[in-house]
């Protein structure tokens, strides 16, 4: 396990046969866990002795087997997958809503938030309509953070805590607004361990993906293996940099689509 540290895991939406994914496009999919492959892992977690925390749960203590589960985003399969496969496990979670898809296609209705939230799980947020918070005006980024925590709270009638940025983008001015709005932690998608020193508003989370075994997933959660991927999250980082979030996330569409159409031909 990663010594007196704790990992916090980083899920979006989950797949199920015959039901359509709120998002096909080839940079959200890869961010896509089959449902079944959720319940392998968090049955092979709870086999080995760990405990699943939510957010407030892992920051007050970090001792033993623990693993901090988050989903963003506010997927319907929150609640239709994750929340029986959790339970089923006893794990706890922090679900990071986007306030705004509240009722979407997809996603979870107000209706569905409230009843998430009432079966014990903690609710963050994860802005109001899921805009790169760098590259938007101090008013526009005071809705995706103040009034999205607003509008969440009025929605579960408890308060709101815990933000988590969408696509990872932050910077000081995005802290300040986070701090600004009420809430006591951020998290973003940088990849470490979580220690009791670390930044409650710089907390790092380690991306289960669609490609992730669970043999990695089991030496994420131990601290194993992450230099790896913090290497890489560095050379993104300066390329989105160079190029703007814009001409990164189309380059990286492209690069995307080529590679899942060179896949589908050689499988042919």
């Amino acid at each position: 396990m990663a010594k007196t540290g704790t990992v916090f895991l980083m899920y979006h939406e989950l797949a199920y046969p015959g039901r359509s994914l709120c998002n096909s496009e080839p940079g959200y999919t890869r961010y896509v866990v089959p449902a079944s492959e959720f319940e392998n892992q968090v049955e092979t977690l709870a086999q080995q002795g760990w405990r699943g925390k939510n957010v407030t749960e892992a920051l007050q203590s970090f001792d033993g087997k623990t693993v901090c589960i988050t989903f963003d985003d506010g997927s319907e399969s929150d609640l239709l997958f994750a929340e029986p496969v959790l339970k089923k496990f006893g794990f706890r979670a922090t679900f990071y809503i986007t306030a705004g898809f509240l009722g979407k296609r997809g996603y979870l209705s107000e209706s569905q938030l409230r009843d998430l939230s009432s079966l014990g799980f903690e609710i963050g947020c994860h802005s109001l309509t899921h805009p790169y918070l760098t590259d938007i005006d101090d008013s526009r980024l005071c809705e995706e953070t103040a009034g999205a925590r607003e509008r969440l709270q009025q929605i579960i009638r408890i308060g709101v805590d815990h933000f988590s940025c969408p696509g990872g983008r932050w910077n000081r001015r995005v802290v300040g607004a986070v701090k600004a709005a009420g809430f006591k932690t951020m998290a973003t998608s940088r990849t470490a361990v979580n220690f009791a020193g670390t930044n409650p508003f710089a907390l790092a989370r380690f991306a289960v993906l669609k490609s992730t075994t669970k043999d990695e997933l089991i030496r994420a959660c131990r601290g194993q293996g992450l230099l790896q991927t913090q290497f890489q999250e560095k050379t993104r980082d300066t390329i989105k940099t160079v190029l703007g979030n814009s001409v990164y996330d189309s380059l990286r569409a492209l690069m995307l689509g080529r590679k899942r159409k060179s896949s589908s031909e050689t499988s042919g």
